[in-house]
C-alpha cells in the first residue's frame, strides 16, 4: 500500500486525531488557524480546542485577493498566481502557529482548509439556464500538503454542489454533532461577512434540522466602513450609532428576490456589495443622506433580515437558545436589534458551548475532515442538505 494511504487509514483509526482547521473569511481579515483533538465521528464527535489564533492579513494581501474578489471579470493571471502564492502563506502561518504553540508539524495528523471563497454563484443568483449551482475557492491544498509536510483535506463545497447542494452553509454538519443538545432547541447564529444559521432540535430528529443563508452580515458594513472612514469594520458600531435609520433606504434594500427564496439559500457578496447599496439609495432617493445614516441603516439590514428568516420558522410561543459567532457577535447594536425583535430568543455565546466564537467556523472545518475520513455522512433527507463527507485529499512529497 502507498505509505499515504497507509498513513491516512492508521489516522483514521486512531482514538484522537489532531487536526488543523483553516477558515479565511470573506471579510479578508486573515486566518483563523484553530488547532483539535477530535474523538470519534457523527453524533459521538468530542473536540477539544488545544490552541486557536486568528493571523491577520496584511493590507498588501487583503489588495492582491480583493483584484479577484466577488468580481464577474478578473485576471485570470492574477487568480492562477493567488492559488499557489495564498496556499504557501497558509503553509507559513500554520508552521508559525506550530511553532509558538511548541508543536512539531509530525504531531498533527490532518489540515482542513476552507481556502478563500472568490466566488460563490448558486442558481438563484446566475439565473442562467442549464448551468448548475457553483462555487470557487482558491488556496491549493497541494501546494499546503507539500509546505507544511501534513496531509491536507481542501475544496469541500465542490462535493456539496456535486451532491445536490448550493455549496454552502456547511456549518450545519459540524454544528448537528457538536452542539445538539437533547431537550434544548437551538439555532447556532453566525454573523460573518454573510449571516447564516442552523436550527437544532431539542429531539436531535436530523430531518427537523434546517440551515441557511438569512442575508448581509458584515460584508456591507466593513465596504461602507472603508468607503466612508477608511477603517476596515465598524468597531463597536461606534459609526451606526451615530446615525439615524432610512426607513425609504431600508426598504428599498429588503425588497429583493432572495428574501422570498426557500430555506436553504445561499448568498454572498457577489449580490450583498457596494453596487447593492447603490441602487437601492437610487430607487430611494437616499443618496444625500450622512454616512452615519447608511451605516445605521445597514445595521438594520443585517439584523432585519436575520431575524425575519429566524422568525419565518420559528414558533413565536417556544423558547430558543441561540448561540452566537462570526465579527457580527462583537457588534452590539446588531446584537441589541436582534433581541429588541425577538425578545424570547436568549443569545449567548458558543464559548458557552465549548467553542469561541471567533474560532467556530475553523474547527467546524476540522470536522468535516474528520469526517471525511471517519465518518460516514448525516442524512438530513432535505434537498441541498446531502448526506456525505467533503473534502479533496493531498498528501506531502
Amino acid at each position: 500500500m502507498n505509505k499515504n494511504l497507509r498513513k491516512l487509514f492508521d489516522i483514521s483509526n486512531k482514538p484522537v486525531r489532531r487536526i488543523i482547521g483553516l477558515m479565511s473569511g470573506t471579510s479578508l481579515d486573515g486566518l483563523d488557524v484553530a488547532l483539535c483533538a477530535v474523538s470519534g465521528s457523527g453524533m459521538e464527535t468530542k473536540v477539544t480546542l488545544e490552541h486557536f489564533d486568528t493571523v491577520s492579513y496584511p493590507v498588501t494581501v487583503k489588495d492582491e485577493i480583493r483584484k479577484v474578489f466577488a468580481k464577474e471579470m478578473v485576471s485570470f493571471e492574477q487568480l492562477c498566481l493567488l492559488n499557489p502564492w495564498l496556499a504557501n502563506l497558509h503553509a507559513a502561518y500554520i508552521l508559525e502557529c506550530l511553532h509558538k504553540w511548541g508543536i512539531k508539524p509530525q504531531e498533527v495528523d490532518l489540515i482542513a482548509s476552507h481556502g478563500q471563497t472568490v466566488y460563490h454563484s448558486p442558481k438563484i443568483l446566475h439565473q442562467r439556464e442549464g448551468f448548475p449551482n457553483a462555487t470557487l475557492q482558491i488556496v491549493d491544498g497541494d501546494h499546503i500538503a507539500v509546505d507544511a509536510g501534513i496531509i491536507t483535506l481542501s475544496d469541500f463545497r465542490q462535493k456539496h454542489i456535486a451532491a445536490g447542494g448550493e455549496g454552502a452553509p456547511l456549518a450545519l454538519y459540524g454544528d448537528y454533532c457538536l452542539f445538539s443538545k437533547h431537550g434544548e432547541d437551538r439555532i447556532m447564529l453566525n454573523m460573518g461577512g454573510i449571516s447564516n444559521f442552523t436550527f437544532l432540535p431539542a429531539t436531535l430528529d436530523a430531518s427537523a434540522v434546517y440551515v441557511t443563508d438569512t442575508g448581509p452580515g458584515n460584508t456591507l458594513l466593513d465596504a461602507f466602513a472603508r468607503v466612508y472612514f477608511n477603517e476596515e469594520y465598524d468597531k463597536d458600531a461606534l459609526f451606526a450609532k451615530q446615525g439615524k435609520v432610512s426607513e425609504a433606504l431600508l426598504a428599498a434594500l429588503k425588497d429583493h428576490p432572495f428574501f422570498k427564496e426557500p430555506f436553504p439559500r445561499t448568498t454572498g457578496p457577489e449580490l450583498f456589495n457596494k453596487t447593492y447599496v447603490e441602487k437601492a439609495q437610487e430607487r430611494s432617493n437616499t443618496k444625500g443622506i450622512s454616512s452615519y445614516d447608511v451605516m445605521a441603516t445597514l445595521t438594520h439590514f443585517s439584523a432585519d433580515t436575520i431575524t425575519d428568516a429566524l422568525l419565518s420558522v420559528l414558533d413565536k410561543d417556544k423558547d430558543y437558545a441561540v448561540y452566537v459567532s462570526g465579527g457580527g457577535a462583537h457588534n452590539p447594536l446588531l446584537i441589541s436589534l436582534i433581541k429588541q425583535r425577538m425578545p424570547r430568543l436568549q443569545i449567548r455565546s458558543t464559548g458557552e458551548i465549548g467553542i469561541a466564537g471567533d474560532a467556530k467556523e475553523a474547527v467546524l472545518f476540522a470536522i468535516l475532515a474528520n469526517e471525511a475520513i471517519a465518518g460516514e455522512g448525516i442524512d438530513f433527507g432535505k434537498p441541498g442538505m446531502p448526506a456525505i463527507t467533503m473534502g479533496k485529499i493531498s498528501f506531502p512529497a
